[in-house]
């Protein structure tokens, strides 16, 4: 049966640039309203016609800029915060003493405060002040002197600005995580869908073949060795809790968007489950905490390869029938990862002998590597009773390894 894909946009910003559109276009028109009721004020009014020209002419055009954070592009801000500081600077130019002395507008007058919003809507508080302080500058200038309207309306602006660009860093972050859980929620739906249908159908199969198998023997026996092995690896894979999710939301122009990706974060930690869960088969299991457990990559791959040549070493010597558990615990500072086998164990002065003869399994493969990170690793065995491998890692990692 053929599934509908559901793509879901969510955008909280959206709405305020549709705002601000709707802003500029109202506050050039107010410009230019106060323009023609105070004409008579207006020593040199050719100034202000050619900027209101050229100001309207800005506007109407560049609406489609914004529209979205796509399209509203960092030149595009420089070139409109200087549209609005250039008509505060000409308008000592246009206008007569008494305007200005008694607090009269500047020729852009409110639009001013659009090309401030612009800047907090695209890049939150810190590019509001930026663009809050030329404009600031400029006031002062056009007034001549600090006085107390025009530090009322420069604070003002300062204020609204930065405000507004802060809750837009807000609004984006609480919108990043929405889209988070919603992720989580339809990957959780989907894998409990999977885990069912594989339930009701190869898992029995599986576990059918391996029985049949063990009683028919021979050939059939190895057969159903197979089939259990192939059960547990996706008994793991639909468990879910040992693959990360690995999907990521994305700011995009109409909002956040829900990607799937197939990489991890190269530099972000690493869940050492996903690491160690191939491992387990039908003769090896493998236990771990029901939260993530991170490490740095490298420390997460050195520890990962140190359990695999714990169980090579198992497979070796402890014989083909043996069994093996990985244990997981996530300590406070440390990760505990224990290898323990029911095999024969290894006679005493065992080790230390293959390390004379030149083989150095444990030595180089288990020991070197967790040294290389400021980790341990201590070796158990009682003749008769199996082997028990503790590896310790520290998780901020020490050595050499954790700093590549």
């Amino acid at each position: 049966m053929a599934r509908r894909e559901r793509v879901m946009r969510m955008s909280v910003e959206l709405p305020l640039w549709r705002a601000l559109t709707g802003y500029r276009v109202l506050t050039m028109l107010y410009a230019v309203g106060l323009f023609a009721t105070n004409y008579e004020n207006y020593d040199r009014p050719g100034i202000a016609v050619a900027y209101y020209v050229v100001l309207c002419g800005w506007t109407l055009a560049t609406l489609p800029r914004v529209q979205n954070e796509a399209a509203c592009t960092k030149r595009f801000l420089a070139v409109d915060l200087a549209v609005a500081v250039t008509g505060i600077l000409l308008t000592p130019l246009a206008v007569n003493d008494h305007h200005i002395d008694t607090g009269g507008p500047t020729l852009p007058s409110i639009w001013t405060a659009g090309s401030v919003l612009a800047y907090a809507i695209k890049g939150g508080w810190r590019w509001a002040a930026f663009a809050s302080t030329p404009v600031a500058a400029a006031n002062l200038i056009e007034r001549g002197q600090p006085a107390r309207d025009t530090v009322h309306n420069v604070i003002l602006v300062w204020v609204a600005s930065i405000a507004i660009g802060y809750v837009v860093e807000v609004a984006r972050a609480s919108e990043r995580t929405l889209a988070r859980a919603l992720e989580i929620e339809a990957a959780t739906r989907e894998r409990e869908r999977l885990a069912r249908d594989i339930h009701d159908s190869v898992l029995q199969v599986l576990a059918m073949v391996q029985r049949r198998g063990a009683v028919i023997g021979g050939e059939a026996a190895e057969l159903g060795r197979m089939a259990g092995e192939q059960e547990v690896a996706l008994r793991t894979l639909v468990s879910g809790g040992l693959r990360p999710v690995s999907w990521v939301s994305e700011d995009a122009a109409q909002g956040a968007v829900v990607r799937a990706v197939d990489e991890p974060d190269p530099e972000g930690p690493v869940d050492l489950r996903a690491l160690l869960a191939p491992f387990a088969a039908a003769k090896v299991s493998f236990a771990e905490p029901g939260a993530p457990v991170e490490l740095p990559p490298a420390a997460a791959e050195e520890l990962a390869a140190a359990v695999g040549a714990a169980l090579d070493n198992v497979r070796k010597h402890a014989g083909e029938h043996a069994r093996a558990w990985i244990l997981v615990e996530d300590e406070p500072d440390e990760v505990v990862v224990t290898v323990r086998d029911d095999g024969p164990g290894i006679p005493e002065g065992r080790l230390a002998q293959a390390e004379g003869e030149g083989r150095m399994g444990v030595a180089l493969s288990i020991r070197g590597r967790l040294g290389e990170l400021g980790g341990s690793a201590e070796l158990i065995s009682v003749p008769g009773q199996g082997t028990e491998v503790e590896l310790k890692v520290p998780k901020v990692s020490r050595g050499k390894a954790g700093q590549r």
